[in-house]
């Protein structure tokens, strides 16, 4: 059995090598109405738990920013924005992403596991596509249940990314991805990139082979907080390649309070 601390390595490794690739996917995603839809989703939720407040007096915390798709977002809304990745290549594809906004946003390069705040240090606590990829997640919720302030929230975003796995039906609707993809004539997202040592790292991983949202608000309400799922959040956020490339792992919404 592969350690914490050797998987985290093996994972920073990899990501080490996808950051040029992904960060083309952010910037994909910030020239097309991607970046509105987005917007509008993340300023929905922010405006429902905090009215009246505004944004500039919201301290976010962005967890695993990457190449700081969300970093950029709420800095624009302007909150006051701290970006934290453990893989400096991605950091650096997010400082060159942010542009001018780079130096309002405070990025630092940071285990999710082990944050380095005092305790109720942020309002509002944000990560997409993160949770699945810890080798402790349940470690990492105990820490941004940690640095959450009384009266904030937090907006996970995330999805059964590797079920398929771990359970033959996952296998089938995934394969089933593939041949729609194919057939509708769009790039499938799904390949090259190296994704077969990702498939490698996520077998080790605990929540590949977990059912989630309900894994995560289980844990989070053992952290003391209140949490609810929006299972059809991707059809708020998600392109309509997206829903085709990802229709067996449609992203899901933890949102949780204190």
């Amino acid at each position: 059995m592969v350690s914490q601390k050797d998987l985290s390595s093996e994972n920073r490794s990899y990501w080490t090598g996808r950051a040029p690739g992904y960060s083309e996917v952010n910037r994909q995603e910030l020239s097309t109405q991607q970046r509105q839809k987005w917007s509008g989703c993340l300023r929905e939720e922010i405006e429902r738990r905090f009215p009246g407040i505004p944004m500039q007096d919201l301290r976010v915390l962005d967890v695993g920013t990457g190449p700081g798709f969300f970093a950029i977002l709420l800095s624009q809304m302007g909150c006051s924005v701290t970006a934290v990745d453990m893989t400096p290549a991605m950091l650096d594809e997010a400082r060159k992403n942010a542009g001018e906004l780079a130096d309002s946003i405070r990025f630092l390069e940071m285990d999710a596991q082990t944050l380095e705040f005092p305790d109720d240090s942020f309002d509002l606590v944000v990560s997409r596509n993160l949770t699945w990829d810890l080798p402790d997640p349940a470690k990492a919720y105990v820490e941004w249940a940690r640095v959450l302030a009384p009266g904030g929230m937090m907006l996970i975003f995330d999805a059964n990314w590797y079920a398929y796995l771990f359970d033959e039906k996952a296998r089938e609707a995934y394969e089933r991805d593939r041949i729609n993809s194919a057939g509708s004539g769009i790039g499938d997202q799904n390949v090259g990139e190296n994704f077969d040592v990702m498939e490698d790292i996520a077998k080790q991983l605990p929540l590949s082979g977990v059912h989630r949202p309900q894994w995560d608000i289980a844990q989070l309400v053992s952290c003391g907080l209140t949490a609810e799922a929006d299972e059809n959040v991707w059809q708020r956020v998600w392109s309509d390649e997206e829903k085709i490339n990802f229709a067996s792992t449609p992203l899901f919404l933890v949102r949780a309070y204190r």
